[in-house]
C-alpha cells in the first residue's frame, strides 16, 4: 500500500529523536524521497510530513496561481519557507527541530497520523482532541447525507 494509514504514538528519546513508524517508513521508501519533508500545518497545531507525493500536491497547489502573483508568493512562503527536509538515520529516527516542535506543542511524545498521501505529527493530547472533534463532525455529516434524497443521477433517470 502506498498510503499513510493508522496512527501511532511514540516517545522522543533522550536525544530528542523519534522513530518514524515502520509502515510509514515503508511508504516513504517506495516513494523514493530521501529524508522526511515536513512543515507546520497551516490550519492546525500539527506538522504535515511526507515525501514526493506531498511535494507534488504542494507544487500543484502553487501552480494554480499565476507566476509572480501575491497568492503564489504567499503559498510558497507559507509552505516552502517554513519547511524542512529532516534526515532519517539508519534506524528510522528523525530529530524534530525546535520551530517544528513549538508549532505542534511537542515535548515528550508524538502521534503519527496517516492521511493517505501524507501524514501529520501531533502532540498526543492535541491529536486525541482533534480526533474526537473530527469523529463528531463525520458522524453528523453521515446522518445528514443519509437523510438526503437519492443521488442526482437516479433522480435524473426518473425525469
Amino acid at each position: 500500500m502506498d498510503r499513510f494509514v493508522s496512527n501511532f504514538t511514540l516517545r522522543l528519546d533522550a536525544k530528542g529523536r523519534v522513530s518514524i513508524p515502520a509502515p510509514f517508513r515503508s511508504v516513504l521508501a517506495r516513494d523514493g524521497f530521501e529524508g522526511l519533508y515536513c512543515y507546520p500545518a497551516l490550519d492546525r497545531p500539527a506538522l504535515d510530513a511526507g515525501g514526493y507525493a506531498l511535494l507534488s500536491e504542494i507544487e500543484a497547489l502553487v501552480a494554480r496561481f499565476p507566476p509572480f502573483s501575491d497568492e503564489r508568493d504567499e503559498f510558497s512562503t507559507a509552505l516552502y519557507g517554513t519547511s524542512e527536509t529532516l534526515k532519517v538515520d539508519g534506524e528510522g529516527r528523525v530529530v524534530l527541530t525546535e520551530p517544528l516542535k513549538t508549532h505542534a506543542g511537542i515535548s515528550e511524545a508524538v502521534a503519527f497520523v496517516g492521511l493517505g498521501h501524507k501524514f501529520q505529527i501531533w502532540e498526543p493530547d492535541r491529536f486525541r482532541a482533534q480526533l474526537a472533534e473530527a469523529t463528531g463532525k463525520v458522524r453528523a455529516l453521515k446522518k445528514q447525507l443519509g437523510s438526503q434524497p437519492a443521488a442526482q443521477g437516479a433522480q435524473g433517470a426518473r425525469e
